[in-house]
């Protein structure tokens, strides 16, 4: 009953207005995609870290490896603490967190930003 008088009033507006309101809905659908696309962005990244967390907790203190200072650029160094990780959590801001609340952390995270992509995905589709 509601999609009749929905398309009845479809059926009243002028082509500008029928343009109008498809260019609306276009970005509308552009934005959600984009939300979408940002979500599991972030979702692999949170994952990455995670993964590289748990790395990390298994290498032996003194361990010699590669510290990535950029996503193409390491340098050597050497495992001091591996119980204790520098957390960004966000516009340059880092704190310092035991390797279990890092992981923690992490985990927490990817769980927000599933169930932020699960209700995104339902009112796309």
């Amino acid at each position: 009953m509601a999609s009749s008088s929905a398309r009845g009033e479809l059926e009243k507006m002028g082509i500008d207005q029928l343009k109008a309101l498809k260019e609306q809905a276009d970005l509308e659908v552009n934005l959600l995609q984009d939300s979408l696309n940002n979500i599991r962005t972030a979702n692999a990244r949170l994952e990455s870290a995670a993964g590289a967390l748990n790395d990390l907790s298994l290498r032996p203190q003194g361990k010699k490896m590669l510290v990535p200072l950029t996503a193409s650029l390491y340098v050597p160094g050497t495992l001091d603490e591996a119980d204790k990780v520098l957390v960004d959590i966000g516009t340059g801001y880092f704190i310092e967190k035991t390797m279990e609340d890092g992981k923690d952390y992490c985990q927490r995270k990817i769980n927000l930003l599933k169930s932020n992509y699960e209700q995104l995905f339902e009112v796309c589709f």
